[in-house]
Order: structure tokens, then C-alpha cells, then sequence
């Protein structure tokens, strides 16, 4: 039986970015941390919410880009402002439409579930209307969300 999990490759910051990672993401933990012969990290392997990722400490050669980031689903407002803020402190940045990267350039989405729920509303101008102001945010606002909505 095969399976499948995410492969992330960074500089030399992979078991910290995974001590980071499941310290944010509820049911997460580092599984495993394979080290070379001078005790360093070479590859960990660790779990956000059940989900599986091994990171590798493979130098400087590839770096990440938007083409592919970790979404993460929430319920509340709270969560998007608690992931968010802690996932762009030292050094990390805003991006717009709920995206983001945090201080080792990975790119992640933090999407409250208001958000697909009410652009799929059959009303064309509700969900374009809710489209519209999600283009104008950077961190996902879920009132400003619901207002256009409303507003339409």
C-alpha cells in the first residue's frame, strides 16, 4: 500500500520549522528527527492535524514559492488572527487573498470557512461581491466578508 505526504526541502532550519509548525497547528506533532553524523537534523518528518511532512535540510539550492503553499482551514476570526500573527512574526510577510509566508518562505493560506461557504452562494452578486472584497484583504476578514454579502 503506498502513501502520499508533502516533501519540503529547507536551507538548515527544518526541525525548527517543524517544532514551530506543530506548536501552532492543534493535533500536530514532530514524529521523527533523522540526524547526520555531527547531530544535526538532517530530515524530520512531523504531522499538522494528522496531515504528514517530512522536511530535509538540503542547503541553499531550492527555495519555496507561491506555486505551492499549506492551506489551512478555520472556523473563527480568533484563529485566523492567532495563525496568522504568528505566522508572520520574525520575518514574515503579508500576502494578499489570505495568503501568506512565513519566516522560512513558505507560503500558506489561512481561509476561514466563511469564506468558500459564502462564495458558493448560487446568487451571482452575493458571491461575486463576496470575491471582490476577499481581493482587497490581505488577512481574511470574516465581517468584512459577511458585510459585502449582505451588502449585495
Amino acid at each position: 500500500m503506498s502513501t502520499v505526504s508533502t516533501f519540503l526541502w529547507f536551507d538548515n532550519q527544518a526541525e525548527e520549522a517543524a517544532i514551530r509548525y506543530t506548536s501552532l497547528i492543534k493535533n500536530s506533532a514532530v514524529l521523527d528527527v533523522a540526524r547526520g553524523p555531527d547531530g544535526a537534523a538532517f530530515m524530520v518528518t512531523f504531522q499538522l492535524d494528522g496531515q504528514q511532512f517530512h522536511a530535509l535540510n538540503g542547503g541553499p539550492a531550492h527555495t519555496f514559492s507561491e506555486a505551492a503553499s499549506i492551506f489551512v482551514s478555520v472556523e473563527t476570526q480568533s484563529e485566523v488572527d492567532d495563525l496568522w500573527t504568528a505566522l508572520t512574526a520574525d520575518g514574515g510577510e503579508d500576502g494578499p487573498c489570505g495568503w501568506l509566508k512565513d519566516r522560512y518562505g513558505l507560503s500558506w493560506q489561512i481561509i476561514p470557512t466563511a469564506l468558500p461557504q459564502l462564495m458558493s452562494d448560487p446568487n451571482p452578486a452575493k458571491a461575486g461581491a463576496v470575491m471582490a472584497a476577499m481581493r482587497q484583504m490581505s488577512k481574511i476578514c470574516v465581517q468584512d466578508l459577511q458585510d459585502a454579502y449582505d451588502a449585495a
